[in-house]
């Protein structure tokens, strides 16, 4: 019985690093595509002849071209960039800014804690889309402005998970014999404290990077992320939607663009969950 348990163990762990570098080589090809992008594309994405307009897909252009005959996929490939690229960035913002102000409230608690907290009460307190579409629109518009947008309102989930993971630890006896050996808080925080809470912090980061981008492009699509003629998904499918009917590549090719990075990016994050969650490495050394 112990045997048929230590190889279902095993099995479930090759296929979970089957899965981990599956979707992580996924992953690093799409943003492969979005740093090389200017040398992919087979057309400038930003050319205009009026008189390939709304070709539909094939021949030369396999994905088709918009209203101002530009060629999609290159517009598709070029799109990438922004999207990928500016959604990696916010991630990177609020896991770093909502990371430590939950450190700080967590190690030091007090009067700064409280503070903190109630702050991020209230940007929890508005509808995360509407907040983000009123301070785009306060911000005129922009890919960065959408960033520093959806930045705002998001960045109080990261506090809250790093201040819970500090909480849980700050009292642990490792901590205690480094404060006796005369570590300072710094070090403390750098040597202790950050690599013991990073897991969940990293997990949810993975996970959001698919959300944020759906979010960046839903700003776009309402004219308050990237402005034309950047090539950005959201706005690609802003522009072609009054031709869903007539030209339904240019809103799908951009569409289905989204669609299968988001994915990706979603089982990535899943995956790194199931490699990184304690309570089922608990239980794997537990049996």
């Amino acid at each position: 019985m112990t045997e048929i348990t230590v190889r279902s163990q095993t099995k479930t762990r090759d296929y979970t690093k089957i899965k981990l570098f599956t979707f992580g080589i996924l992953a690093g090809i799409l943003i492969l595509i979005g740093l090389f992008a200017p040398w992919l594309t087979p057309y400038d994405p930003y050319e205009q002849n009026l008189g390939n307009a709304l070709m539909p897909p094939g021949g030369e252009h396999l994905l088709g071209t918009d209203r101002y005959g530009r060629d999609m996929l290159s517009r598709v490939i070029m799109g990438a960039r922004s999207s990928i690229f500016s959604a990696v960035l916010l991630v990177l913002i609020i896991t770093i800014a909502g990371s430590i102000v939950g450190i700080i409230c967590g190690y030091h608690g007090g009067k700064l804690d409280s503070i903190l907290m109630r702050t991020s009460d209230v940007f929890l307190a508005f509808p995360g889309m509407v907040f983000a579409i009123a301070a785009a629109g306060a911000f005129r518009g922009g890919i960065l402005s959408a960033v520093a947008a959806l930045a705002l309102i998001t960045w109080p989930k990261y506090a809250r998970i790093a201040r819970s993971q500090v909480l849980s630890i700050k009292g642990r006896s490792y901590i205690e014999a480094s404060k006796l050996a005369g570590s300072g808080v710094l070090k403390i925080i750098w040597k202790h404290i950050i690599p013991n809470i990073a897991g969940p912090v990293i997990v949810t980061a993975v996970l959001d990077i698919g959300t944020m981008m759906m979010e960046i492009a839903g700003l776009s699509f309402l004219g308050l992320g990237a402005t034309p003629p950047t090539a950005e998904w959201g706005s690609m499918m802003s522009n072609g939607r009054s031709m869903l009917q007539t030209s339904p590549w240019v809103i799908l090719a951009p569409g289905f663009a989204i669609f299968i990075t988001v994915m990706v990016f979603n089982l990535l994050g899943d995956t790194v969950r199931d490699v990184l969650d304690p309570r089922r490495r608990k239980k794997e050394v537990e049996s």
